[in-house]
């Protein structure tokens, strides 16, 4: 049945263009339009983008020279290039971590371009450790000098807030009117009353109307479900210095590499020695000895191996995009597409996986490893989930 001609099920609400809030819970009258010496750009996590009650589209709406652009990979983008070569307004990102300055009592000198990163903090610290044009930045944070007006939104400790109020408080410190700025506050505070309001006077809330599941061979990537023998898992380990250490330490060094062809069986490993000192931390994440490590072949061997290995119509398999990222920095070249088994598992189960462990532990006890180290057992649980999604695929 069209579900629009079910009398059950409630027509969908209007929406306002602008705030793209339902037009009940609209803030658009008291969004402010405040003019700024600093260049405001907020780089949004995709995730984020979706999430109702958000606040960066509210901040850029009232900052008519900020920008607002969604992505995860900023290496090659061109606004945020132009920002960064702005010479009259030097770059700097609000970030907390060790070396960050305390901006309200240590502002830098403006104007500034000011880089904020919007989304929960796990997708945030993501897209920082993953993008070295951001890494490079200096970095400014601060504790919140009052508790977050976000009631509508659970924050993850006291002392954090919403975007649009750190960017209140940071515009505030390097303009030096912190009053003018607190102007972001209505629109933010109108959002926040509407919805609770809202909530509070849906004596016959709306039956929602519930989509049937999709299939699971329309949930899955194309490539697992028509591709099999195509199909290769990786997984990948580095030497990586922590973000504090000197400037002439290497940050990520791929140094192990993994893959497995699930429709052959067909095996490729190799260790690569690091080209430079060892990082304290490797032998530990890693899980290969230190002798190991010093006896593996250069990092050329390791990719020249590869590409013996790997096919032009093969797809990689990897959980995340940080191990194909690493092997595409160290120099080698990867077959399109990459497939993310993460992205693929939250969309199969409508839930959210952090490690792959943790979502392969639902599919049962873990396989033996198909190489060394951690790297050998992770390909063998990507392995693993690609042959619970087939055995499910051939179900009737």
């Amino acid at each position: 049945m069209n579900p629009a001609a079910d009398p059950s099920v409630p027509a969908p609400r209007s929406r306002c263009g602008r705030c793209r809030r339902p037009t009940s819970v609209c803030y658009c009258a008291a969004l402010p339009s405040i003019d700024t010496k600093t260049r405001v750009v907020i780089l949004q996590h995709p995730r984020e983008r979706d999430v109702a009650i958000g606040t960066a589209r509210m901040a850029s709406l009232c900052l008519p020279q900020a920008e607002l652009h969604v992505g995860i990979d900023w290496s090659d983008h061109p606004a945020l290039a132009r920002a960064l070569g702005d010479a009259t307004r030097p770059a700097i990102m609000l970030y907390p971590g060790p070396g960050a300055r305390d901006i309200l009592r240590e502002p830098p000198p403006g104007p500034v371009t000011l880089i904020v990163v919007d989304g929960t903090w796990s997708q945030a610290k993501s897209v920082v450790r993953d993008n070295p044009i951001l890494q490079a930045l200096p970095r400014y944070a601060f504790a919140a000098p009052e508790p977050s007006e976000y009631r509508i939104r659970k924050e993850p400790s006291v002392e954090v807030v919403s975007t649009i109020e750190a960017i209140m408080y940071v515009l505030g410190a390097l303009e030096g009117d912190a009053e003018r700025f607190r102007a972001l506050l209505a629109p933010f505070r109108a959002m926040v009353d509407a919805q609770l309001a809202y909530q509070v006077n849906q004596h016959n809330p709306r039956v929602p109307f519930k989509r049937p599941a999709k299939p699971l061979s329309a949930r899955l990537p194309a490539p697992i479900v028509d591709g099999y023998d195509d199909l290769v898992c990786v997984a990948a380990e580095a030497n990586a210095w922590p973000y504090h250490a000197s400037p002439d330490a290497a940050r990520e060094e791929l140094v192990h590499w993994v893959a497995y062809r699930p429709s052959t069986g067909a095996r490729f490993e190799a260790i690569a020695t690091p080209s430079g000192a060892l990082s304290p931390s490797t032998t530990f994440h890693t899980e290969l000895s230190e002798e190991l490590l010093a006896t593996g072949v250069p990092r050329a061997d390791l990719l020249a191996g590869f590409a013996g290995f790997v096919r032009p119509t093969d797809a990689i398999c990897a959980w995340g995009h940080w191990g194909p990222r690493l092997f595409l920095d160290g120099g080698g070249v990867l077959p399109q597409p990459i497939v993310d088994l993460r992205v693929a598992a939250q969309r199969v189960t409508r839930k959210k996986f952090g490690t792959l462990e943790a979502f392969a532990a639902t599919l049962g006890p873990p396989p033996p490893p198909l190489g060394h180290g951690r790297a050998g057992q992770r390909v063998a649980l990507l392995a693993q989930i690609i042959a619970a999604w087939r055995a499910a695929l051939d179900q009737p």
